[in-house]
Order: C-alpha cells, then structure tokens, then sequence
C-alpha cells in the first residue's frame, strides 16, 4: 500500500474503547460520515459481542481495526489470526517474537498483520522494569524492520519514533500511530503527539481514543482532527 493512495478521511482511526456494543453503536451514529475506519479492541471485544460489533461496523460500510494484541503459542496465534478472515477487517494486531509475527503473517489471509512495537503508554523507565535496558527508538526500528522481513503489512508506534521508522523503512510498510492527543492530555499515554506532528513524520493512520469519546461533542473534535489532517497532508 502506497502512502498516497490512502484517502485523507481514511486516515483517523476512531478508537472505540467502551464497554459495550449499544455504546459503541450509539457512538458510531454520532459520529455518522466523520469516521469511516474504527478499532475494536480488547475492552469491546471481551464484552460478548465483538464480533457483532465488527460484523455491524462492516455492514455500515465502516472499515474495522481489529486490536487485540495476539500475543501466544505460534500456532495458536495462526490459528486466532485465522478466525479474522473473510469478516472485511482490514488490520490486526499481533505482540511478540520473530516466530508470532511470521506465524500470524502466514495466517492472515486478506487480514493486514500489524506488529506491535512498543505501547505508547511505556517509558524508558518502564521498559527498564520489563528487563529491556535499550534504546526505545532503537528497539522499535529493530522490530519494524523485522516485522516487514516476516511479511506483516505495518506496525503500531508511537508517533514519537514515526520519522525514526520511515527513515529506516523508506515507502514500505504501514505505520499506524496511537497516542493521538490534539492539545494537552492527563492520561496514561506517556509518548504522545499531535495528529500534525505523527502524519509530517510519517504516520500512515492515526488512531484516536478519548479526545473523540470523551469530547463534549464527539462529531465535532473528529471533524477538527479531520481538518487537521487535511491541512497536515496539503502540498
């Protein structure tokens, strides 16, 4: 996939991370043409009906990030990963070594496999605490580059190693960037960017969480991260 070939309103990621399916739908009306791609993650996923929740976005014409983070014994991976064809989702997620990635790759069928790098709400000091006394710009290029070796479509990073990513990588590979936060933010998310700052550096997709839910209007703080966005990719 080419970085230009992506449409500009494509590009925003609308985060439905709420605890049920009635939620997610009333939010998804809310929003109605300002969104057209959503992901559904571990939150939504685990509350019954993700499925229903993705069959249903499907149906709206909505295309589906699927964030779940498959993180298991290889074949079981494959075998999860295996369950996400023919239900028009576009990504998935995978987290975990060089035999994961490719066994998730080699599963995916028409589902594009996007390696985790490292999650947005780590720092420094908490990689330390997870034994990885590393550079985090240096892991996340060692893993982005093994990633696309393995066959997966793209990675999740922070826009904070976006330009560190597609330097390494040159036009290859989808870069989709959590931790959005288009003003100033007191939330988990230690390694942040605005919506700008990720697409200037390389980010393909920008996916957005509680600036869009928890907005006092929803439809409107997507509308003015799609003007962002707009303006951000103008010539």
């Amino acid at each position: 996939m080419s970085r230009a070939s992506i449409p500009d309103e494509q590009r925003l990621i609308a985060a439905l991370d709420i605890p049920s399916g009635a939620e997610a739908r009333d939010l998804v009306r809310e929003l109605g043409d300002s969104v057209s791609f959503y992901k559904v993650g571990l939150e939504l996923f685990t509350a019954a009906d993700g499925f229903a929740v993705v069959d249903w976005l499907s149906g709206q014409g909505k295309q589906v990030f699927v964030d779940l983070k498959f993180f298991d014994v290889p074949a079981t991976v494959a075998r999860a990963v295996k369950q996400l064809q023919v239900r028009n989702i576009t990504f998935a997620t995978v987290h975990g070594n060089d035999a994961i990635m490719r066994a998730a790759a080699e599963a995916s069928g028409d589902v594009g496999i996007l390696a985790v790098t490292v999650l947005t709400s780590l720092d420094s000091a908490d990689m330390r605490d997870l034994g990885f006394d590393c550079d985090i710009a240096a892991l996340v290029r060692s893993r982005a580059s093994r990633a696309l070796a393995l066959g997966c479509a793209g990675v999740v990073a922070s826009g904070q190693e976006a330009a560190v990513l597609r330097n390494t990588l040159g036009e290859r590979g989808v870069i989709v960037t959590p931790g959005i936060r288009p003003g100033q933010h007191d939330d988990d998310q230690k390694r942040t960017v605005t919506p700008t700052q990720a697409l200037r550096d390389g980010a393909d997709y920008l996916v957005v969480g509680r600036p869009i839910r928890d907005a006092d209007s929803p439809k409107a703080a997507a509308d003015e991260i799609q003007a962002e966005i707009r303006s951000a990719l103008a010539p």
